[in-house]
């Protein structure tokens, strides 16, 4: 069985984890095994707009899933500065997708995974990144390294999920899940 966990905390942006959510569920019309959870610090988190969602469970369930993506917000920047929150933390790399949208990055920065790489992540993130001694490179939506991807721009969750889909399945399924949400006249695909 093959796991995802969307990393939540006070202040995510609420496209990321939301649309997200949507699409990594899709798996589950051809995978009906595959897991998708909600993780965080604490049982319910708030998100920039206001909308509390609850959780399925804590951040430690991150350390032995397939796919771990950080979202964006106020909230990514202060948990990337939180050593007791980063040490919760014990990804693989080798083994695991770790991937992030917008200012997620930093999370990830600051986990040491980005080390030496370049990366991407929203503009008022730049500056931010940079200090992790990260190659930003403001002209992409999408950059991975291996297992590590990192998206700019709320809806680049599409292609980054895409790349998810296709390193943990196939390119055939990424293309099935990406058409089922395209606009029509784009390649759409009903999954239903």
């Amino acid at each position: 069985m093959k796991k995802a966990v969307l990393v939540c905390f006070d202040l995510f942006t609420d496209i990321d984890i939301f649309l997200t959510w949507d699409l990594l569920n899709r798996i589950k019309f051809f995978d009906k095994d595959f897991q998708v959870m909600i993780v965080g610090t604490e049982i319910i988190h708030t998100s920039v707009c206001g909308i509390k969602l609850h959780t399925h469970g804590f951040i430690e369930e991150c350390n032995d899933a397939d796919l771990v993506f950080f979202g964006s917000g106020q909230g990514a920047r202060n948990v990337s500065i939180d050593p007791l929150y980063l040490s919760r933390f014990q990804l693989n790399p080798e083994k695991q997708i770790i991937c992030s949208m917008c200012s997620g990055a930093l999370i990830i920065a600051a986990l040491g995974y980005l080390k030496g790489l370049s990366a991407t992540t929203y503009p008022s993130a730049y500056a931010e990144l940079r200090r992790y001694n990260v190659d930003v490179l403001e002209d992409k939506h999408l950059v991975t390294h291996g297992n590590i991807g990192t998206a700019a721009g709320c809806l680049a969750a599409v292609d980054l999920m895409g790349w998810a889909i296709e390193n943990l399945y196939s390119k055939k399924l990424r293309k099935d899940i990406i058409a089922s949400v395209l606009p029509v006249g784009q390649g759409q695909v009903c999954i239903y």
